[in-house]
């Protein structure tokens, strides 16, 4: 009876995950877009944090709405696109992170989470993504003879995924382990809502984002490049007062500000400023893990001797 109740217990988490993660899916999948692309954030998360013996429930979640996608546009692209489009990225994603995660450990001996594997693993799934879409994409291509325009080939479009990929999983993962270590650090969620990072996210760093992309809505040309490069400012800034935790939050509401500016689809002024915040990101995160934030130093300083 007692093997009966495990058996039945184990079915229920891979249940429980199939659901949770085709539902998140469906939600990420909505708000992404082809130079941002939230999906691949949420794969990175699962594959960081879910155990391994339930990544096929992972896969099988993401199996059920991609095949759903592949079979409404069959029609169109034709049955091989619809059977290569069916393939979840998720399960191409394992294939990195597996090796990844058997070889090195997310987080260090003194419980800091190590940024480089962070970032490395989030290039890692941007790129076996890009990969794959860029595979469906060029299966479309051959398939349907139709004009796409001048601006769609497979290699433009291995960037613009790569981008989106990239971007995208820096907007989700580290915010995530970033709260996850302040709730842990402080053992309650009450008081991460009164630190210094919470209120500096919130006193500034929004206000700041929502101006400029207010701006970036309001004007074009270089008045509206202006703006949306401008959001790196605030990642900058929180990364020297409170290390990567504040370059996380401040570079997940900069990503999410530079997109909300998009107004055409693949629009190259929009692309050329989320490099550069991907790029500003990266180093941000990957400086703010090393360096003790001076929010900290002040603290050390006013309570020493």
């Amino acid at each position: 009876m007692k093997g009966s109740g495990e058996h039945w217990k184990a079915w229920g988490q891979h249940i429980a995950v199939i659901g949770a993660y085709a539902a998140c899916y469906r939600l990420a999948y909505q708000l992404s877009m082809s130079h941002w692309e939230l999906t691949v954030g949420l794969r990175l998360c699962c594959l960081l944090i879910v155990p391994v013996r339930l990544w096929p429930a992972l896969a099988f979640g993401e199996l059920l709405p991609v095949i759903e996608n592949a079979f409404l546009s069959m029609d169109e692209f034709g049955p091989v696109w619809a059977l290569a489009a069916s393939v979840p990225q998720i399960v191409v994603c394992m294939a990195c992170m597996l090796p990844l995660r058997q070889r090195w450990a997310l987080w260090g001996p003194d419980g800091r989470i190590r940024m480089p594997y962070l970032v490395s693993a989030a290039l890692c799934c941007a790129l076996m993504s890009a990969l794959r879409d860029s595979t469906t994409l060029w299966i479309a291509l051959a398939s349907v003879s139709k004009d796409w325009g001048p601006g769609v080939s497979v290699s433009i479009g291995f960037s613009a995924y790569l981008l989106g990929g990239y971007l995208g999983a820096l907007t989700l993962a580290p915010a995530l382990f970033a709260i996850r270590e302040e709730v842990r650090k402080t053992h309650s969620l009450t008081a991460v809502l009164r630190s210094t990072l919470f209120r500096d996210t919130c006193a500034w760093v929004v206000p700041v984002l929502v101006i400029l992309a207010w701006q970036a809505t309001l004007h074009a040309g270089y008045v509206q490049q202006a703006a949306r490069l401008a959001m790196v400012l605030p990642v900058i800034g929180m990364a020297f007062r409170h290390g990567w935790h504040g370059a996380a939050l401040a570079g997940m509401g900069a990503s999410i500000a530079m997109a909300l500016t998009s107004t055409v689809m693949r629009d190259p002024m929009l692309i050329e400023c989320q490099v550069a915040l991907a790029f500003v990101l990266s180093a941000a995160l990957l400086m703010g893990g090393k360096t003790q934030p001076a929010a900290q130093m002040v603290s050390t300083a006013t309570l020493s001797p």
